[in-house]
Protein backbone atom coordinates (compact mmCIF):
# COMPACT_ATOMS: atom_id res chain seq x y z
CA UNK A 1 0.00 0.00 0.00
CA UNK A 2 2.99 2.67 0.53
CA UNK A 3 3.55 5.69 2.85
CA UNK A 4 0.41 7.27 1.01
CA UNK A 5 -1.77 4.55 1.67
CA UNK A 6 -0.45 4.09 5.49
CA UNK A 7 -1.03 8.03 6.06
CA UNK A 8 -4.17 8.48 4.71
CA UNK A 9 -5.04 5.01 7.19
CA UNK A 10 -3.75 7.00 10.13
CA UNK A 11 -5.57 10.12 9.46
CA UNK A 12 -9.02 7.86 9.22
CA UNK A 13 -7.93 6.40 12.01
CA UNK A 14 -7.63 9.75 14.67
CA UNK A 15 -9.75 10.06 16.98
CA UNK A 16 -11.80 14.17 17.85
CA UNK A 17 -9.52 13.63 20.85
CA UNK A 18 -6.41 13.08 18.89
CA UNK A 19 -7.07 15.80 16.38
CA UNK A 20 -8.06 18.51 19.06
CA UNK A 21 -4.66 17.39 20.86
CA UNK A 22 -2.73 17.76 17.68
CA UNK A 23 -4.36 21.11 16.60
CA UNK A 24 -3.67 22.43 20.53
CA UNK A 25 -0.07 21.22 20.13
CA UNK A 26 0.61 23.28 16.42
CA UNK A 27 -1.09 26.45 18.22
CA UNK A 28 1.58 26.47 21.01
CA UNK A 29 4.05 26.33 18.54
CA UNK A 30 2.93 29.09 16.52
CA UNK A 31 2.95 31.25 19.89
CA UNK A 32 5.43 30.32 21.24
CA UNK A 33 7.52 31.36 18.13
CA UNK A 34 5.30 34.83 18.10
CA UNK A 35 6.48 35.27 21.75
CA UNK A 36 10.26 34.54 20.86
CA UNK A 37 10.06 37.14 17.97
CA UNK A 38 8.73 39.64 20.05
CA UNK A 39 10.76 39.13 23.00
CA UNK A 40 14.20 39.47 20.52
CA UNK A 41 12.14 42.72 19.08
CA UNK A 42 12.23 43.75 22.96
CA UNK A 43 15.77 42.91 23.56
CA UNK A 44 17.53 44.36 20.17
CA UNK A 45 15.39 47.77 19.80
CA UNK A 46 14.68 46.52 16.07
CA UNK A 47 11.05 45.95 14.92
CA UNK A 48 13.12 43.39 12.75
CA UNK A 49 15.92 41.74 14.84
CA UNK A 50 17.02 38.82 11.89
CA UNK A 51 17.43 39.55 8.33
CA UNK A 52 18.08 37.36 5.39
CA UNK A 53 21.05 38.57 2.99
CA UNK A 54 19.19 38.58 -0.14
CA UNK A 55 21.68 39.96 -2.87
CA UNK A 56 24.91 40.06 -3.54
CA UNK A 57 26.24 43.64 -2.81
CA UNK A 58 28.10 42.74 0.21
CA UNK A 59 30.35 41.00 -0.79
CA UNK A 60 32.62 39.25 0.40
CA UNK A 61 31.61 40.57 3.84
CA UNK A 62 28.20 39.34 3.96
CA UNK A 63 26.89 36.52 0.59
CA UNK A 64 23.54 35.98 -0.03
CA UNK A 65 21.98 33.49 2.26
CA UNK A 66 23.32 34.91 5.08
CA UNK A 67 21.51 35.45 8.14
CA UNK A 68 22.41 39.12 10.08
CA UNK A 69 21.49 39.83 13.70
CA UNK A 70 20.44 43.27 13.79
CA UNK A 71 20.65 45.51 17.10
CA UNK A 72 19.40 48.97 17.19
CA UNK A 73 21.02 50.81 19.77
CA UNK A 74 21.08 54.58 20.78
CA UNK A 75 24.78 55.22 20.03
CA UNK A 76 25.53 57.29 17.35
CA UNK A 77 25.86 55.81 14.11
CA UNK A 78 29.25 56.16 12.78
CA UNK A 79 30.60 55.49 9.32
CA UNK A 80 32.10 51.58 8.86
CA UNK A 81 28.63 50.24 10.76
CA UNK A 82 26.76 47.99 8.88
CA UNK A 83 23.36 48.46 8.86
CA UNK A 84 19.61 47.51 7.31
CA UNK A 85 17.37 50.11 6.47
CA UNK A 86 13.88 50.29 5.00
CA UNK A 87 13.56 53.11 2.37
CA UNK A 88 10.08 54.86 1.85
CA UNK A 89 8.20 53.04 -1.20
CA UNK A 90 10.23 49.24 -0.51
CA UNK A 91 9.21 46.39 1.47
CA UNK A 92 12.56 45.06 1.33
CA UNK A 93 14.66 45.98 3.90
CA UNK A 94 18.27 46.68 2.45
CA UNK A 95 22.14 45.28 3.92
CA UNK A 96 24.68 48.18 3.62
CA UNK A 97 27.55 50.07 4.87
CA UNK A 98 27.47 53.37 6.02
CA UNK A 99 30.05 55.51 4.13
CA UNK A 100 29.13 59.07 5.44
CA UNK A 101 27.85 60.77 8.81
CA UNK A 102 26.47 64.10 8.56
CA UNK A 103 25.59 66.03 11.85
CA UNK A 104 22.91 68.88 11.34
CA UNK A 105 24.29 71.14 13.90
CA UNK A 106 20.95 72.99 14.47
CA UNK A 107 18.99 70.04 15.14
CA UNK A 108 21.85 67.26 16.26
CA UNK A 109 20.35 65.24 13.67
CA UNK A 110 22.29 62.63 12.03
CA UNK A 111 21.84 61.90 7.96
CA UNK A 112 23.34 58.89 6.85
CA UNK A 113 24.42 57.83 3.53
CA UNK A 114 25.49 54.14 2.61
CA UNK A 115 26.71 51.99 0.18
CA UNK A 116 27.06 48.02 -0.89
CA UNK A 117 30.70 46.80 -0.29
CA UNK A 118 30.44 45.44 -3.96
CA UNK A 119 28.64 48.07 -5.85
CA UNK A 120 30.53 51.16 -7.54
CA UNK A 121 28.35 53.75 -5.90
CA UNK A 122 26.61 55.34 -3.33
CA UNK A 123 23.10 54.31 -2.63
CA UNK A 124 21.18 57.72 -3.76
CA UNK A 125 19.68 55.53 -6.71
CA UNK A 126 18.22 53.15 -4.28
CA UNK A 127 16.46 56.08 -1.98
CA UNK A 128 13.08 57.43 -2.40
CA UNK A 129 12.82 60.22 -5.45
CA UNK A 130 14.68 63.44 -4.43
CA UNK A 131 16.12 61.87 -1.11
CA UNK A 132 20.04 62.40 -0.78
CA UNK A 133 19.78 60.81 2.86
CA UNK A 134 18.53 58.35 5.32
CA UNK A 135 17.24 59.64 8.57
CA UNK A 136 17.69 57.79 11.89
CA UNK A 137 13.73 56.79 11.77
CA UNK A 138 14.64 54.60 8.27
CA UNK A 139 17.67 52.33 9.64
CA UNK A 140 16.60 49.13 11.19
CA UNK A 141 18.82 47.92 13.21
CA UNK A 142 22.90 47.50 13.11
CA UNK A 143 24.21 44.17 12.20
CA UNK A 144 25.91 42.68 15.20
CA UNK A 145 26.70 38.73 14.16
CA UNK A 146 25.66 36.52 10.89
CA UNK A 147 25.24 33.09 10.26
CA UNK A 148 26.53 32.01 7.08
CA UNK A 149 24.13 29.97 3.97
CA UNK A 150 21.58 29.02 7.02
CA UNK A 151 18.88 31.62 5.04
CA UNK A 152 18.94 30.26 1.52
CA UNK A 153 15.93 28.61 3.27
CA UNK A 154 14.06 31.45 3.11
CA UNK A 155 15.31 32.33 -0.30
CA UNK A 156 14.49 29.83 -1.83
CA UNK A 157 10.68 29.18 -0.31
CA UNK A 158 10.31 32.88 -1.66
CA UNK A 159 11.61 32.14 -5.38
CA UNK A 160 10.09 28.55 -5.27
CA UNK A 161 6.77 28.69 -4.00
CA UNK A 162 5.79 24.74 -4.81
CA UNK A 163 8.79 24.25 -2.32
CA UNK A 164 7.44 26.22 0.35
CA UNK A 165 3.65 24.63 -0.27
CA UNK A 166 5.55 20.90 -0.16
CA UNK A 167 6.94 21.63 2.95
CA UNK A 168 4.22 23.33 4.65
CA UNK A 169 1.84 20.38 3.60
CA UNK A 170 4.26 17.83 4.59
CA UNK A 171 4.69 19.00 7.71
CA UNK A 172 1.01 19.35 8.71
CA UNK A 173 0.55 15.75 7.57
CA UNK A 174 3.08 14.92 10.26
CA UNK A 175 1.61 16.89 13.14
CA UNK A 176 -2.04 15.33 11.99
CA UNK A 177 -0.47 12.21 11.41
CA UNK A 178 1.62 11.87 14.95
CA UNK A 179 0.71 9.81 18.01
CA UNK A 180 2.17 11.66 20.58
Amino acid sequence: MGWIGETVDSIKSLQIRQVLTQAVSLGMIVTSALIIWKGLMCVTGSESPVVVVLSGSMEPGFKRGDILFLHMSKDPIRAGEIVVFNVDGREIPIVHRVIKVHERQDTGEVDVLTKGDNNFGDDRLLYAHGQLWLQRHHIMGRAVGFLPYVGWVTIIMTEKPIIKYILIGALGLLVITSKE
